[in-house]
């Protein structure tokens, strides 16, 4: 079951009375970014050409995690997070978040450890996907904040309440993201209702290679 841990929903094992622990050793990243811009207005389909107004993080090892967001001027500051990572996840990352970052991340970012649960959920559905909002609905009982255009207005309006909530609002899609993720990795599946309002179940399968596990393990030793 989830419950709220510091603001944040975190998986909790009521028999043993303590959070579950997943992949302690394990260093994870959970991410999203939110833009300036829509596509119309940058005249290009190149999620690039969109400019990145924030960066949201949840870096965790264990059940111990702590929730990061930077602003554009502090990107320089996050990069070390992600290189440190062991995966770092998302939804849609890679066919947005990623492409977004080019122009200001460094060469190597694409080539890092990014594990994308839209990907993955293709994969295992004939190449069909779901949004982060039918997935977070069917499979955890919750909805996003709000919407992905409505975080572009929040960043256009500039102000200090807009510029908070637009925060808020994207810190909100990183738990999400990292609930859809705990849910999966202990269930093995997913469910959404497709665009055809079928209700869909996904196995799904999100554990560590055991060779992988097996060299983390040992490097703590």
């Amino acid at each position: 079951m989830l419950v709220p841990h510091g603001g944040i929903c975190q998986p909790f094992d009521f028999a043993q009375g303590k959070p579950i622990l997943y992949n302690a050793s394990m260093w994870e990243v959970f991410w999203d970014v939110e833009t300036k811009s829509w596509f119309d207005e940058a005249g290009s389909w190149d999620p690039g050409d969109l400019g990145v107004s924030i960066v949201a993080v949840y870096v965790r090892r264990g059940n111990e995690g702590r929730m990061q967001s930077f602003w554009e001027k502090d990107f320089e500051a996050m990069w070390k997070i992600f290189r440190d990572a062991d995966r770092i996840i998302g939804f849609n990352t890679l066919g947005f978040d990623i492409p977004a970052m080019k122009p200001y991340a460094p060469a190597d970012f694409a080539a890092l450890p990014h594990f994308d649960i839209l990907d993955k959920i293709k994969l295992a559905n004939f190449g069909r996907g779901a949004s982060l909002n039918a997935i977070a609905k069917d499979t955890l009982g919750t909805e996003k904040l709000d919407s992905g255009a409505n975080a572009i207005t929040y960043w256009k309006k500039g102000d200090a309440d807009s510029l908070a909530f637009l925060q808020k609002y994207c810190e909100a899609d990183v738990a999400i993201t990292r609930d859809i993720y705990d849910f999966a990795l202990k269930n093995k599946y997913l469910k959404f209702t497709d665009k055809w309002n079928n209700a869909r179940q996904v196995e799904v399968d999100f554990s560590y290679p055991v060779e992988a596990q097996s060299i983390k393990q040992s490097s703590l030793f």
